[in-house]
């Protein structure tokens, strides 16, 4: 018997295979074989058809089926992960009325800003845990305010993921998990946060009904079997943003444990127990095994310029593959001969309250700089910017015990890898897994054994562990030099 996961990012559809007793991984593939389209048709905006994403996980579903050769009537139960904050709205057949306004869109920054102006700090902070922001709920604000022939057809809102639960089962439904993501949780009250909604003029009927992760949450329905190649009758089990998915599938899930990832974006993810929150730098979120008497709370600090700066140096300065750069980087000295790179190229970025300070590259000396001092000064800044962000965690009285990441991204560069466990002193495990396995190993989580699922990762998918160089000195001139240059930038802003 299996399990499949899927893991909808903003570059691709991922789905993965799994056996149901053991967790051992079939077969992990995506759709499409380069990545997907995102529509930017103003600076800071970002748009994606959420039909597409459908298509894509038919795809790669019956992609999965055939080259694993396995029985399809044998898959047994569904985990969903996906995009976080993104806006889906859908009229009464459940068709998408607009593309979706997906995470990294920042058109909604002001009107977050000002909405936590006006309801004020303490509320927002002791009840949301985190400033209404550039989030789902002020994305739909935006809709309200700019396209009103299109909000007054709105029969529902939800998040990407569940909009391939709607697809799947004909049911629209959330969790608190997204509704958390979409700064639509109360915390305090333990419920929807109406009065944010109400605050923007938004129909509270419009939020779907909330479902419960590790239960039952619809089955797949005959025609979405037709469709995507699953049995029909199967259940959804599981939805979780990416980054508490992440989170779940390295086995951080208690406090103290932080979630790494280096992709596109880049974001530490720590858990902690209590309702809390000072910092708007730092966002919280119901991780996915929170519960009101036992509350699990993820502390997620995101760095927007992170693997699209390095992905950016690969299509424009040569086109060289991730390997061919890193070979060239690991040539040059720490520090890169002077030369400094500010990734922040990617919009708004929330650990500066939602500056937008663009990408930089200062110091540039055409006689000694070639582009492998371009390739280290772009993965060192990466890798800066990561260092920077945990010292806003603590600041936010996270506690950091132990840091897990993929292997995958840019966690594969043993420039980044070691840059980051040098200057924040800890070491770094890295683990042989991806959200789509491990939204696939959770369906098997209606047990609640936690402590049994996170033995079988740490026994079966560690991969090596990156530790704190001793030459720590020179890390440490060189993060100092970049960071003095981030805050010149950030003070003219």
């Amino acid at each position: 018997m299996y399990y499949i996961g899927y893991d909808i990012g903003s570059s691709s559809v991922k789905a993965a295979i799994v056996e149901a007793e053991t967790g051992k991984k079939v077969i992990v593939l995506n759709e499409p074989q380069n990545e997907m389209e995102i529509l930017s048709i103003h600076p800071d905006w970002a748009e994606q058809d959420p039909e597409m994403w459908w298509q894509y996980i038919c795809t790669a579903t019956k992609r999965a089926i055939k080259e694993a050769n396995i029985d399809a009537s044998k898959i047994q139960g569904i985990g969903i992960s996906y995009q976080m904050h993104g806006l889906v709205i859908v009229d009464k057949e459940g068709a998408p009325l607009r593309n979706s306004i997906i995470w990294c869109d920042s058109r909604a920054v002001e009107i977050g800003n000002k909405a936590f102006a006006e309801i004020g700090e303490e509320k927002c902070m002791s009840h949301l845990l985190n400033s209404p922001g550039n989030f789902t709920a002020s994305k739909l604000k935006w809709v309200k305010e700019n396209e009103s022939a299109v909000y007054n057809k709105i029969a529902k809102y939800m998040l990407p993921g569940d909009y391939i639960a709607l697809k799947l089962t004909g049911e629209v439904t959330t969790t608190k998990n997204g509704l958390s993501e979409g700064m639509l949780w109360d915390y305090k009250e333990n419920k929807v946060a109406d009065w944010l909604l109400e605050y923007y003029g938004i129909d509270t009927a419009l939020t779907p009904k909330i479902v419960e992760n590790f239960t039952n949450q619809g089955v797949v329905t005959e025609k979405a079997s037709q469709e995507s190649g699953l049995p029909a009758g199967i259940p959804i089990v599981y939805r979780a943003g990416d980054q508490p998915n992440n989170a779940l599938s390295l086995n951080v899930l208690r406090s103290g444990e932080v979630a790494a990832t280096g992709g596109t974006s880049g974001v530490f993810y720590a858990v902690t127990e209590t309702n809390s929150g000072k910092s708007t730098r730092v966002n919280n979120f119901v991780h996915v095994n929170y519960t009101e008497s036992n509350p699990r709370v993820g502390k997620l600090l995101n760095i927007n310029g992170a693997g699209i700066q390095y992905r950016w140096m690969r299509n424009n300065i040569g086109n060289e593959s991730y390997e061919e750069m890193n070979e060239k980087a690991s040539q040059i000295n720490v520090g890169s001969q002077g030369l400094v790179v500010i990734p922040f190229g990617n919009g708004a970025e929330r650990m500066f309250n939602n500056k937008n300070i663009g990408s930089h590259i200062l110091n540039l000396n055409f006689n000694i700089h070639t582009n492998a001092h371009l390739f280290r000064a772009s993965l060192e800044a990466i890798a800066f910017s990561f260092v920077y962000g945990m010292e806003c965690l603590k600041d936010d009285n996270a506690t950091i015990n132990v840091i897990r990441a993929g292997n995958d991204n840019l966690f594969r560069s043993e420039i980044f890898s070691n840059t980051v466990a040098t200057l924040i002193g800890h070491e770094i495990e890295i683990y042989n897994t991806t959200g789509a396995v491990g939204a696939a190993r959770a369906v098997g989580l209606t047990d609640g054994d936690f402590e049994k699922f996170g033995s079988g990762i740490t026994t079966n998918d560690h991969v090596m562990t990156f530790l704190p160089l001793k030459n720590k000195e020179e890390y440490e001139t060189a993060y100092q030099k970049w960071k003095k240059e981030l805050e010149l930038i950030l003070t003219n802003k």
